[in-house]
Formats: C-alpha cells, structure tokens, sequence
C-alpha cells in the first residue's frame, strides 16, 4: 500500500507554504543546516508589487500569504515542520524537508531580475 498522501491534513495554504520554505531551505545561497539536520532560512521575502522572489523563482503574493500569517507558522510548528520565531528565525525541520507537498518547483517561473 503507498503513503497516504499529505499524512498530516495539511491545508492548501499550510501546504503551499511549507513548499515555499522547502525552496528557501534548498536555495544555496540562503539556508544553513542546523545541528538538528534542519535548516535555518535567511530573512522571509517580503513582497513587491504582486509578486515575490523565493529563491530563483518569483511567486504571486497572493501564493505566499502564507508567509504574512503566523496561524501557519504555528500549524507548521505544531506538526514539527518548522520551529523558530516566526517570521525572524525559521528552521525548517528535518521532517519539514522531507514532507512531500506535491507542489514542485515546476510550478513556478524562474526570476529575470
């Protein structure tokens, strides 16, 4: 039988943002690894306009309100996905890493500036 699929009910915006910080957490100019084999991400990007760099990969703000809500943060924290002071020092767990979100990078469109 296969892994159930989003085994901890994460919601769309609870998953969508654990797949922007998945991509932060990736990025090799960004996250550090935590001696918890975590990784520690560099400041939230902030929005400009209507959009957003994560990484090299520029998103909607509307897709990444999730970064602006501390209730997914806390969800996130509480499933052991992420811990930290949201939104000034995230740690994306080992376990956060791993989750698999079903939303890919392919998803996004690379950043041109």
């Amino acid at each position: 039988m296969p892994p159930k699929r989003n085994p901890l009910n994460l919601n769309k915006l609870q998953l969508r943002t654990l797949a922007l910080l998945q991509i932060l957490a990736n990025d090799p100019h960004g996250a550090a690894a935590d001696q918890t084999g975590g990784k520690r991400l560099p400041p939230l990007p902030a929005p400009h306009g209507d959009h957003l760099h994560v990484g090299s990969y520029v998103v909607s703000a509307r897709e990444a309100s999730g970064f602006a809500n501390p209730a997914v943060f806390a969800v996130l924290e509480r499933k052991g996905l992420a811990q930290g002071v949201f939104p000034y020092a995230v740690v994306l767990t080992a376990d956060g890493l791993a989750y698999e979100t079903g939303i890919g990078p392919a998803a996004l469109a690379h950043s041109d500036h």
